[in-house]
């Protein structure tokens, strides 16, 4: 339908009885047929072809008068004017094809043009009963039948007793929404079929007004979702993500209060760490080695206090378990989302449902004819020619992905260009202000511009990768949303995760020593961590940046922009005559100004992110769960609002599965045990204390830990130009300095060479990883075995359903043939069972 310019506008709620206007509710003009589907489409005034075509070329108008000639003979402007007709009759012959083909369906339809908003015109489309009928029984749609059962106790009785406890308890949080049918009841499904039709019943559509009160109000955010009343409205796509989107919500619950108890344990602790006391015990009077060249100069080691005591809140001992617990939890989580779909697909009527071959695409199609058209002309060069193209395509997207790929790369490395100079400017500062609190100046400035650059090329990202994946020309719509799903996860889960990699695994890594440090471009240091380790930054940037996405990039956008897009499209009507053509504007003409259903994906990409926020890096910021939960309370009724009141309703679409997102959440699960291994073995603390402990200390605690993490560095061993211009910052003169690393000292036969502790440490470090990962993931796949994927109660009850349908139909038989008996062989018509949420 993009190729004849059509646009879908469907109605935002239906009623359920003839209307007494029939002008201002969804039917046709004669009152009797109710509008099913609106297609929408521009329609160019004759009458202002020309000035508008006038207005719309300055340039032709510039040659014009350069020229001295009138409009009408001005060549260039009658081409142009030639061309616009041109398209113009194209679209309505196409136009008028396409509506051909539905009345040939079965359709019937009304025009209207240009009666309130000027250039636009509207096809609202009526399905005849008989064509529902038709289509129904193709798609073997399940309809519910008229026999009712009682669904089978869940299990012993205990079980049953908590069951019960558990709904008396979330009651008060379950919605009002008025249904009337049990939780015990289920009517039976069956295909829909025209001869069987007298056997099965309709379910009314439902109003909006229900939605807008019970899911889309900021008021009940603590409740439930009304699950199946979305799936009703919007279809089972929309339906099993909000579906899947509470759920994970509903996860985060305990994952949130297990961080936020590690993170007061840190708290609770933090003045009986023998570390932290250690560096903030002026009596010990450690001299630290300059962390830049020439412009910084030596400094106390009594100084980082404060960064010592704020890393121990996120660098203790409750750190591994934590990382422990949520790997399990995305296990659970997974296992607890397969179970729920299972029974929505239940209760759905979806557990035999198939997908369907998809129909080919528009673009597909003309570029097979256009391919068909060459080979007519040429066959062996098209042969040849398929093959380049395909490779071809193929080979330059993956050139783009990767470019982009190094794009972010790059940008990483700006942001620690702009670290270390803006360290070495602010030293080199006369201003006293500056000089104090430099390092945390650094961390929060470069966190920030890291956060405005991944919401910057999150767009622009975005589009690239729609840009490659419709130079591709998939087959079908399955095929085109699989391909944009994974590069559009690709770049954006580069793009998010580049920054916080580099603070995790490579910042201070490969700095070298004093009088020995590596340089890039010629002149500038490696930056290092702080004595406290790089967890504290990293920490610094989980939390700035899922604060920012959420705050900016998916609250704040998702509010702001389609307000403004509204507003835009309104002002192209006079203000004065808004509020009177309001009044008499029917429903689609008002559906008309609300935004296009642009899918799921951005829904869904934003929590893929989240998802890695929490789990990968968790071990470094266990807040990470509080904050994904207080987001995702407002996102629910901020995505329900949306689409309830801001979008056009999208077309329903059938799905038993949340499809490659599944997928994807799993991988990032494995991973997440990975990196949290290498961020607990190489990024914290950890292992170096607990070999300290066991190896090294004389009384078994930590006393003396952070004098061995230092090593010594003679001050005469600086590299010419690399010693500090002001030695005598401290008041006295500095001969040996301290930094941290485990290198032999400079009297020793291999000076500041890597000492045993550090191959200790290394061995120890690498013995963890493999541990610890082997160990979670062995533990996550026994509760993936553990938990069954479908959940046992189902499985019977479709066991038993089955049984049922053939019990109802074998039934019928015997009353038809008794029927046939009395000379009465016709069937009841098809029964309407109206809803309470009609």
């Amino acid at each position: 339908t993009e190729k004849i310019a059509f646009k879908v506008v469907q109605m935002k709620f239906l009623v359920n009885e003839r209307p007494k206007d029939a002008k201002l509710w969804p039917y046709f003009q004669d009152g009797l047929r109710r509008i099913d589907y609106v297609l929408t489409y521009h329609v160019q005034k004759p009458q202002s072809t020309h000035k508008q075509s006038s207005k719309s070329c300055l340039c032709c108008g510039f040659r014009r008068e350069q020229k001295n000639l009138p409009a009408h003979e001005d060549p260039e402007l009658a081409a142009q004017e030639q061309r616009l007709d041109y398209h113009e009759d194209d679209q309505r012959l196409r136009r008028e094809e396409f509506e051909e083909n539905l009345r040939e369906m079965g359709l019937e339809m009304e025009k209207e043009e240009g009666t309130k908003l000027p250039g636009v015109g509207f096809l609202k489309i009526h399905a005849p009963w008989d064509v529902l009928c038709r289509e129904a029984e193709f798609m073997k749609l399940k309809m519910p039948t008229i026999k009712v059962y009682c669904l089978i106790n869940q299990g012993s009785s205990i079980a049953e007793k908590v069951n019960v406890f558990i709904q008396k308890v979330t009651a008060p949080l379950q919605p009002n929404v008025g249904e009337n049918q049990t939780e015990n009841e289920k009517p039976l499904s069956y295909p829909f079929s025209r001869e069987k039709q007298h056997l099965m019943y309709v379910i009314l559509v439902l109003s909006l007004q229900i939605l807008y009160e019970q899911w889309a109000s900021y008021s009940i955010f603590y409740k439930y979702q009304p699950i199946g009343l979305v799936r009703k409205y919007f279809g089972e796509k929309v339906g099993l993500y909000f579906a899947w989107l509470g759920v994970y919500t509903q996860m985060l619950i305990p994952a949130a209060i297990v961080g936020v108890i590690v993170f007061l344990y840190g708290c609770a602790t933090v003045d009986d760490n023998i570390p932290s006391m250690e560096v903030c015990d002026e009596r010990n009077n450690i001299t630290m080695c300059p962390m830049c060249d020439r412009a910084c100069s030596y400094w106390k080691l009594v100084t980082a206090c404060g960064t010592a005591r704020a890393s121990h809140l996120f660098d203790n001992a409750a750190t591994v378990f934590f990382a422990i617990f949520m790997a399990l939890w995305a296990t659970m989580f997974m296992e607890h989302w397969k179970r729920r779909q299972m029974r929505l697909n239940y209760i759905w009527d979806l557990t035999s449902f198939e997908d369907a071959e998809s129909h080919p695409r528009a673009e597909y199609e003309f570029h097979v004819m256009k391919k068909s058209l060459k080979k007519e002309q040429s066959p062996k060069v098209v042969s040849v020619a398929k093959l380049f193209d395909y490779k071809s395509i193929f080979l330059f997207c993956s050139f783009v992905c990767s470019m982009q790929i190094f794009v972010t790369l790059a940008i990483v490395f700006g942001v620690v260009l702009y670290r270390v100079s803006i360290m070495t400017a602010l030293h080199m500062s006369s201003t006293p202000t500056f000089r104090t609190n430099i390092r945390a100046t650094v961390k929060t400035t470069a966190a920030i511009i890291n956060l405005i650059i991944i919401i910057i090329m999150d767009e622009v990202y975005g589009a690239i990768a729609r840009w490659l994946t419709i130079m591709e020309v998939p087959k079908t719509d399955k095929s085109f949303e699989e391909r944009l799903i994974f590069k559009t996860f690709i770049l954006k889960f580069a793009n998010a995760f580049t920054p916080i990699v580099y603070l995790a695994f490579f910042r201070g890594r490969i700095i070298g020593r004093p009088g020995k440090y590596l340089y890039v471009m010629g002149s500038y240091r490696m930056e290092e961590c702080a004595h406290a380790g790089c967890l504290m930054e990293l920490c610094i940037q989980l939390c700035i940046t899922m604060l920012g996405k959420q705050l900016i990039q998916n609250n704040l956008f998702e509010i702001g922009v389609p307000k403004l897009k509204k507003m835009l499209r309104q002002r192209k009507i006079d203000k004065k005559h808004q509020e009177e053509l309001n009044k008499t504007l029917h429903r689609h003409e008002k559906d008309h100004f609300l935004g296009p259903f642009v899918g799921l994906n951005p829904e869904y990409m934003e929590m893929i992110i989240q998802f890695g926020m929490v789990t990968l890096f968790v071990a470094s910021f266990p807040l990470a769960p509080l904050f994904a939960l207080l987001n995702n309370v407002i996102e629910i009724r901020l995505d329900a609002k949306k689409f309830v009141t801001e979008l056009r309703r999208p077309i329903a679409v059938r799905a038993k599965d949340i499809g490659v997102w599944y997928t994807l959440l799993r991988g990032i699960s494995k991973v997440a045990v990975i990196v949290n291994a290498f961020v607990i073995s190489f990024t914290s603390d950890f292992i170096p204390r607990l070999v300290y402990q066991h190896m090294y200390s004389a009384d078994g605690t930590l006393h003396g830990f952070v004098n061995h993490t230092l090593s010594y560095f003679n001050v005469s061993h600086f590299q010419p130009g690399t010693e500090p211009m002001q030695p005598m910052h401290l008041g006295y003169k500095v001969e040996v300095c301290r930094y941290k690393d485990y290198r032999d000292p400079p009297w020793s036969a291999t000076p500041y060479e890597f000492s045993r502790e550090f191959w200790a440490i290394l061995a120890a470090r690498l013995a963890f990883v493999i541990v610890f990962q082997n160990v979670v993931m062995l533990m996550s796949d026994f509760v993936d075995w553990l938990i069954p994927d479908i959940p046992k109660d189902i499985s019977i009850q479709i066991h038993k359903e089955r049984n049922l349908i053939v019990e109802l139909f074998m039934k019928e038989e015997r009353g038809k043939k008794y029927r046939n008996t009395i000379g009465d062989p016709s069937p009841q018509p098809l029964r309407s069972r109206p809803s309470s949420q009609a």
